[in-house]
C-alpha cells in the first residue's frame, strides 16, 4: 500500500469499497517504549466505520455482516486499532489493512458443509490394533504377586 493511501477510500473486494467518509480515524498517545516521542507523539490509532451502513451491500451481505460481527460491534460501530509502530502513518496503513481483513474475512461466504464419510475398515483395524497394544503395554507394566 502506498505511503500517500492512508486515507483515501478502503477496497475490500473487488465490489465492496469503504468510501473515505464513511471512515472515522481517532488517534492517542500509545504505550510501550519509545523514549520520549511516545509521550507526546498520538501514533495509536483507532479506525471505525458502520458496516451495516456501507453503500454497495445487498441485503444477504448486511444479513452476514450482522451475523458475523455481532460480538465486534459497539452501537452497530466496528473499531479496530493499531499501535505497533512509532509513527502515525504507519499505524494508519496497518488500520486500514486490519479494517480490510475483518470486512473481508466476514463478507466470505461459508465453507461448504462437510460431506460425513464412514471410516474405512483399515482404519478401524489399525485403531483396534492400537488399542490392544496399548492394554498389552500396560498389563506388561502390572506388578507380579
Amino acid at each position: 500500500m502506498p505511503i500517500d493511501d492512508a486515507a483515501g477510500d478502503l477496497p475490500v473486494t473487488g465490489a465492496l469499497v469503504v468510501p473515505a467518509a464513511a471512515l472515522s480515524w481517532r488517534f492517542s498517545r500509545s504505550s510501550g517504549p519509545g523514549g520520549q516521542g511516545v509521550n507526546t507523539a498520538d501514533s495509536r490509532v483507532e479506525l471505525s466505520v458502520s458496516p451495516l451502513a456501507l453503500p454497495g451491500l445487498g441485503a444477504a451481505q448486511r444479513d452476514r455482516l450482522a451475523q458475523r460481527l455481532a460480538g465486534r460491534l459497539v452501537d452497530g460501530v466496528l473499531t479496530v486499532v493499531a499501535a505497533e509502530h512509532r509513527q502515525q502513518l504507519r499505524n494508519r496503513q496497518v488500520a486500514r489493512e486490519r479494517l480490510a481483513a475483518v470486512l473481508r474475512a466476514a463478507l466470505a461466504p461459508p465453507a461448504p458443509s462437510r460431506r460425513r464419510t464412514r471410516p474405512t475398515r483399515g482404519s478401524q483395524e489399525r485403531r483396534l490394533e492400537a488399542k490392544k497394544q496399548r492394554g498389552r503395554l500396560k498389563r506388561s507394566r502390572r506388578r507380579w504377586d
